[in-house]
């Protein structure tokens, strides 16, 4: 019977979890190319430094040390997990056990990293609930925010301490047991205080922990993909696609480069590609139709850590614009105009990302000195998304600050940016 129960667990747990996958991957086939992803040895050395090493993260010495422990935690309680997952199918209890010194090891580091998890998991709360740390909030950040993540917090504390209530109880209840397996550093020195208790009672406690572990990771792997903590998936994807060309160089648009070859060469139109697309339905980014499957994908990796916003030299002389806003608004909009956009390609709401959620001032607030993307710990570009949405209101609007419209109305009228004709360039040497 425990084993049909826990069947049928698994099988609604997969089967709704893949339903919200299916929406994403719906909502993914409506954006638009981003950059080919190729050099696939420079993408594991990335990933490995930045996502497994967690190298960004040491820069907060203090609160990026706990958040790594957090992380390679993780890691190592996942094989205790799919051990858990393969007892629950067949029956057994610790199936694991026979890998050996490989075993003790995970099971070891895994029981000494559910305390630890536990330990740092309420310093966070503490910190999200009483102290004032200025990139914890903000005024993109609604209520809505911060209830995620105290409830994201309050699953993780108690899949911890259900694993260490699981860990204590197998102990008692095994240690004099030839069927005993693995190593419990911690749950072994504190198990003495509960060994009073009868052993129904203590078996009865360690289903309890088992079933309540379990059926956490259930519901939080299916809470996941609707809370910004769908980043536990998408975060180390995304610092695998990031971009690896360097942040200061911003991409041109292939349609209008290949446009200025060709005026610069007219030969070059001889040697294009005749099958190769010239037609260009927007120029830059307005709306969700016009997300990149990077932008898009960013949004879903976001952390939401702040860690962007407080490094924005925008944001800290007081402009608007707070780059982690962006990409907040992005799976919003996503999530509001997708759904609809897959029933009818030209629906229209009559609203659109520039103004309804981001504005112009927000917009043309960034310096691109690439702070936020160099600081971001999951490597989200934010000017290069910036500079698309300059593009449409530029190109598609000649909407822009009035000191950047005289620059392109020198540049056509005197061939750059000064407002002197060429002749008259090099008077100021002549003084």
């Amino acid at each position: 019977m425990r084993e049909i129960i826990f069947i049928v667990l698994l099988f609604i747990t997969i089967a709704i979890f893949a339903y919200s996958v299916s929406k994403i991957i719906a909502f993914f086939k409506l954006t638009k190319p981003a950059y080919p992803v190729k050099e696939f040895g420079k993408r594991i050395k990335l990933t490995i430094k930045n996502a497994f090493l967690q190298d960004k993260i040491f820069r907060n010495p203090v609160a990026g040390f706990m958040h790594a422990l957090v992380f390679w935690g993780f890691c190592i309680i996942l094989v205790g997990s799919i051990e858990i997952v393969i007892d629950g199918v067949t029956g057994l209890e610790r199936s694991l056990g026979d890998l050996g010194v490989f075993y003790e090891v995970f099971i070891g580091l895994g029981d000494i990293f559910a305390y630890l998890i536990a330990l740092f998991v309420i310093v966070f709360i503490i910190r999200r609930l009483f102290l004032n740390i200025p990139r914890l909030h903000g005024k993109e950040l609604s209520k809505k925010n911060h209830k995620d993540a105290l409830l994201a917090l309050s699953f993780i504390l108690i899949l911890m301490l259900s694993l260490a209530g699981t860990n204590i109880f197998y102990v008692l209840m095994h240690v004099n047991d030839a069927s005993f397996v693995g190593r419990y550093p911690i749950s072994e020195i504190i198990s003495p205080v509960f060994a009073g208790l009868p052993y129904e009672t203590m078996y009865v406690i360690h289903e309890v922990n088992w079933w309540v572990h379990i059926i956490l990771i259930f519901i939080f792997a299916n809470v996941l993909p609707y809370s910004k903590h769908f980043h536990i998936f998408t975060s180390v994807p995304n610092v695998f696609l990031s971009r690896l060309t360097p942040l200061g160089k911003l991409p041109n648009m292939e349609s209008v480069a290949r446009e200025v070859k060709m005026m610069l060469n007219p030969e070059a139109a001889a040697s294009t590609d005749p099958n190769q697309s010239t037609e260009v339905s927007r120029f830059g980014i307005l709306d969700a139709e016009d997300f990149t499957w990077k932008n898009y994908f960013d949004s879903l990796a976001c952390t939401q850590c702040g860690r962007c916003t407080s490094v924005c030299p925008a944001n800290i002389t007081g402009k608007e614009l707070s780059p982690r806003k962006l990409f907040i608004e992005i799976r919003k909009r996503m999530k509001e105009k997708a759904p609809k956009l897959i029933k009818d390609k030209s629906f229209s709401d009559n609203k659109s990302f520039i103004r309804q959620y981001i504005t112009e001032e927000e917009i043309w607030a960034c310096t691109t000195c690439n702070a936020c993307a160099k600081e971001c710990p999951v490597n989200i570009d934010h000017p290069t998304f910036i500079i698309d949405m300059r593009r449409y209101l530029v190109m598609e609007e000649g909407s822009a600050p009035a000191p950047i419209n005289t620059i392109f109305a020198n540049i056509e009228n005197n061939g750059a940016p000064w407002q002197y004709s060429s002749e008259d360039r090099l008077t100021w040497t002549e003084l």
